[in-house]
C-alpha cells in the first residue's frame, strides 16, 4: 500500500508541477487557458475559479496531464477571442509556453534540493570499507578504514568529499564519464593525507548498477564486523551466534569490517550450491569463542551466494550533512544541473551502443524505488522526488514530435527559416515520435518486469 500511495503522490505531484508551469506562462502571455487537467480518463473532482475560464480536472489515470488552450488548429474561434489563442501568439511566446512545463520541473528539482542542503540530512563519514578483491580500489592500493577527505575528477580542482554518499556520486559521474579521479586519504579525519588514483576510465561502463560499484570497489562505507539481529533458525541462530557478537577471524583469515564479513559469508558457497563450512572466532562480553557456522546457499542473479540469516555490519558513523541559505541553494542548483547533464550523456551513450539500454526503467521501477524512499524517510522521499522531477524534465525537452522538445524543435525552425511546419511534415513527425516514444516505453517496462523479477 505505501508503495502504490508514494508512487501517485509523487506522479501526480510531477505532473502538477510540470503542466502548471505550461498553464502558469501561458496565462502570463495572455493565452485563454480553457482546461487544466492531471490525469486521464473519468474526472474525479472539477472545478472552476471565480471569473476563471480555465476548467481544473483530476482523473482517475495519474499518468500524464494536458493544459488545453484556445487554438483555431484544434476548433473554430470566436474573431473577438482571436487575440487570445495560442497559434496567433508571437513564436517568443509560443516557445516560452512550450518550454515552461520541462523548466518548472528543473526548478521543483533545484528547490527540493535546496530543502534538504537547508535542514539537512544524516549521511555515512566518508570512511571506506574494505575493497572488493581484484577491484580498482584494491589495486590502487586501497584497504578499508582510510578516511576520504577530498576528491577531484580528472584534472579537476580538488573539493571536500563531506559524506560517503557525496563519494558515491562522485565515483558515478566520473565512470559514466570516461575520468579518472583522485582521492586524498588518511588513516584518521584531519590527519596529514595521501593522493590515490582510481583509473576508472579503464572501466567498460555499459549500465550504471551495483556491478560498477563492485569494479570500482568501493561499495559501503566501514562499519564493525558486528552481529545485528538474529533470524531465529537461521544459519547464525543454529550456530549459536548472537547479537553485538564481534566477529574477529573466519577460517583464520582476519575480519577487518562489516563489509569483508559479508563478502566471506557470500563466498562461503560452491559453484553448484554446495554448503561451506566456516569456522568464526568471535568476542562476546569479554569472551573468545569458536563456532562453526554453515551458510545457507541461495541463488542470487544466476549465482551461488552464502546467507546466515542475521543483520552483518554495525550500523556505520553518521555525519549530518547541511548548508547554509546561499551555499544550499548553489548546491542545490549545481546538483540539478548534474544530474540533467548525467542524464543526457547515458542518454546519447544509449543511442550510440555505449551504453546499454537497460539503463532505462519504466513506471513499475519508479513505482517500487517511491515505496523504498517513502519507507526510509521524508528526506529520502524528497530526494526521490528530485530525482524523478529532474528526468522528467529532461526527458520532454528530447527533441521528439510528440513531447515538449519537437515542439521546440519545429520552433527553431520557424525562427530560422521564417515559415512553420507544415500540416504534412507535421502529421508525419508526430506519428514518428509516437512510435520512437512506444519503442521507449516497450523497452523500460521490459527492463522492469526483468528487474523486478530477478
Amino acid at each position: 500500500m505505501l508503495t502504490l500511495v508514494a508512487f501517485v503522490v509523487a506522479l501526480g505531484l510531477l505532473i502538477a508541477i510540470h503542466e502548471y508551469g505550461h498553464y502558469r506562462v501561458a496565462v502570463a502571455c495572455g493565452v485563454k487557458v480553457l482546461r487544466f487537467s492531471v490525469g486521464f480518463g473519468r474526472p474525479l473532482l472539477t472545478w472552476r475559479k471565480k471569473g476563471s475560464p480555465t476548467e481544473f480536472v483530476l482523473c482517475a489515470l495519474p499518468l500524464g496531464g494536458y493544459v488545453r488552450m484556445l487554438d483555431e488548429r484544434e476548433a473554430p474561434v470566436d474573431p473577438a477571442e482571436r487575440h487570445l489563442a495560442f497559434n496567433t501568439q508571437p513564436l517568443r511566446s509560443r516557445a516560452a509556453i512550450v518550454a515552461a512545463g520541462p523548466a518548472a520541473n528543473l526548478l521543483l528539482a533545484m528547490a527540493i534540493y535546496a530543502v534538504v542542503n537547508w535542514t539537512g540530512v544524516e549521511e555515512p563519514k566518508p570512511v571506506l570499507a574494505t575493497p572488493v578483491a581484484g577491484s580498482i580500489a584494491e589495486r590502487a592500493g586501497l584497504r578499508g578504514g582510510e578516511w576520504v577527505a577530498r576528491a577531484a575528477l580528472a584534472d579537476a580542482g580538488d573539493s571536500a568529499v563531506s559524506s560517503f554518499e557525496d563519494l558515491r556520486w562522485r565515483l558515478t559521474q566520473a565512470a559514466l564519464s570516461g575520468d579518472d579521479m583522485t582521492l586524498w586519504v588518511s588513516t584518521r579525519e584531519g590527519e596529514a593525507v595521501r593522493p590515490v588514483v582510481l583509473p576508472l576510465s579503464e572501466l567498460d561502463v555499459r549500465e550504471a548498477d551495483a556491478a560498477l560499484f563492485q569494479r570500482i570497489g568501493i561499495v559501503a562505507p566501514w562499519s564493525a564486523p558486528v552481529v545485528g539481529e538474529v533470524m531465529e533458525g537461521g544459519a547464525a541462530a543454529v550456530a549459536g551466534l548472537r547479537e553485538g557478537d564481534v566477529v574477529r577471524q573466519v577460517n583464520g583469515r582476519p575480519v577487518g569490517d562489516g563489509q569483508s564479513l559479508r563478502a566471506l559469508i557470500r563466498g562461503a558457497s560452491g559453484p553448484g550450491g554446495e554448503p561451506m563450512e566456516q569456522r568464526w572466532e568471535v568476542a562476546r562480553g569479554g569472551q573468545s569463542l569458536q563456532l562453526v557456522v554453515r551458510p545457507v546457499p541461495e541463488q542470487q542473479s544466476g549465482a551461488w551466494v552464502g546467507r546466515v540469516g542475521a543483520y552483518i555490519g554495525a550500523m556505520p558513523e553518521m555525519t549530518t550533512v547541511r548548508h547554509g541559505p546561499i551555499d544550499g541553494l548553489v548546491n542545490g542548483v549545481v546538483r540539478t544541473w548534474e544530474v540533467s547533464w548525467l542524464t543526457l550523456k547515458m542518454m546519447g551513450r544509449m543511442l550510440i551502443g555505449e551504453a546499454s539500454i537497460k539503463n532505462l526503467s519504466g513506471p513499475l521501477t519508479i513505482a517500487d524505488y517511491a515505496g523504498k524512499s517513502a519507507s526510509l524517510g521524508i528526506t529520502s522521499y524528497l530526494l526521490f522526488l528530485a530525482l524523478i522531477s529532474v528526468s522528467l524534465g529532461v526527458l520532454n525537452l528530447l527533441p521528439l514530435p510528440v513531447l515538449d522538445g519537437g515542439h521546440l524543435m519545429y520552433y527553431l525552425w520557424e525562427g530560422l527559416t521564417g515559415r512553420s511546419v507544415s500540416d504534412a511534415w507535421m502529421e508525419r513527425l508526430q506519428r514518428g515520435g509516437v512510435v520512437v516514444l512506444m519503442v521507449l516505453m516497450s523497452v523500460a517496462l521490459f527492463n522492469d518486469v526483468a528487474r523486478l523479477a530477478g
